[in-house]
């Protein structure tokens, strides 16, 4: 079954039917409560996570609050549903090469994400600081080392030319057009009107929660949101475009032949392209799993989010518009720009 059809016949019923009808959500579910199970038993009365914004949170409050995120993410799915729920996605499988073709370019792209890891740890020693991994290092949760706007500057120029400018010149160079990327719209007035959903939607909720955007003055907040927008879209925005929507999705689909298994690949995708971000620990095994448990929580949801609004639409744009480059990095990261930048 394509793509299309797939998509067109699991719209005839409600989603979450559809959802837990399929193998890899079933799987899915499992694991979550595996989770949920494993957390308490290994967190004690502390978490080993570098997270002073949440320093004064009880670690069950931590908890809930990340099972939480999942929770947003499957609404945002709801949402989504709701707006495109009467649109005829693209078939995106087609827009992927033969399916042996398909495998090794997936493997050559894993092995290649795993060295930009990797080299990220060597980088982030050579300027004096964390590992670089896929959010800036002091994003969202802030870190209790300085983060200077030098070094701002090459975790951003590290993501951005390792990410998505050389893996978008090479496959370009390898023949596929920007619709083939999923770089293009098909349909340019309902991916606009989807965007503005997503974006409303999440915005609402992210804002009544940034209590640290609030209290940043009117120059603070609105310096500190411009760099934040600017900064994390080169860093993280276009990288996660590019190399996981715009490349590895259609070819997970592809090779999969499931859209229920490619969303969920997204999410562990893009959770894998956080594994060394700043806050996580893994000094020791009980160290580790906690922070791969978090790491699933707080991106696992999330890329399958932008998996959803990517296969709706053929366009990878949608997502990067709606629920990345503005929700949640605008307001959320605008106090850590505020303070490595000195904003008054």
């Amino acid at each position: 079954m394509t793509q299309v059809a797939t998509v067109t016949a699991h719209r005839t019923q409600h989603w979450w039917v559809w959802a837990l009808q399929q193998r890899s959500f079933q799987l899915t579910l499992a694991g979550w409560i595996l989770i949920a199970i494993a957390i308490p038993l290994l967190a004690g009365p502390t978490l080993p996570f570098d997270r002073p914004a949440l320093a004064d949170q009880p670690v069950g409050t931590q908890i809930l609050n990340a099972h939480s995120l999942l929770v947003l993410a499957l609404m945002v799915i709801a949402v989504a549903y709701l707006v495109t729920r009467d649109r005829v996605a693209p078939d995106v499988a087609a827009r992927a090469p033969a399916r042996a073709i398909a495998a090794v370019e997936v493997g050559v792209l894993v092995a290649y994400g795993v060295l930009i890891q990797a080299g990220g740890v060597i980088v982030g020693q050579l300027i004096g600081t964390v590992p670089l991994s896929g959010h800036m290092p002091g994003s969202i949760y802030a870190v209790s080392e300085a983060i200077t706007p030098a070094q701002a500057a090459i975790w951003m120029t590290y993501n951005f030319v390792l990410f998505a400018v050389i893996p978008y010149v090479v496959f370009r160079l390898r023949g596929y057009s920007n619709e083939a990327l999923c770089l293009t719209s098909s349909d340019k007035t309902r991916d606009a009107l989807l965007i503005v959903a997503v974006l409303a939607f999440e915005a609402a909720v992210e804002l009544g929660f940034a209590r640290a955007f609030w209290d940043l003055n009117t120059n603070q907040k609105l310096t500190g949101m411009a760099l934040a927008i600017g900064i994390n879209f080169f860093g993280v925005v276009l990288p996660v475009m590019i190399y996981l929507y715009a490349i590895l999705l259609p070819r997970f689909l592809k090779l999969s032949g499931s859209v229920a298994t490619t969303i969920v690949l997204c999410g562990l995708g893009y959770a894998a392209m956080h594994t060394l971000d700043a806050w996580t620990n893994y000094d020791g095994l009980r160290n580790g799993a906690l922070s791969v448990m978090f790491l699933l929580l707080q991106y696992f949801g999330p890329g399958m989010v932008k998996a959803v609004l990517t296969l709706s639409t053929g366009n990878a744009w949608v997502h990067a518009l709606a629920y990345h480059a503005f929700a949640p990095h605008a307001w959320t990261d605008a106090p850590t720009m505020v303070r490595i930048f000195g904003v008054r």
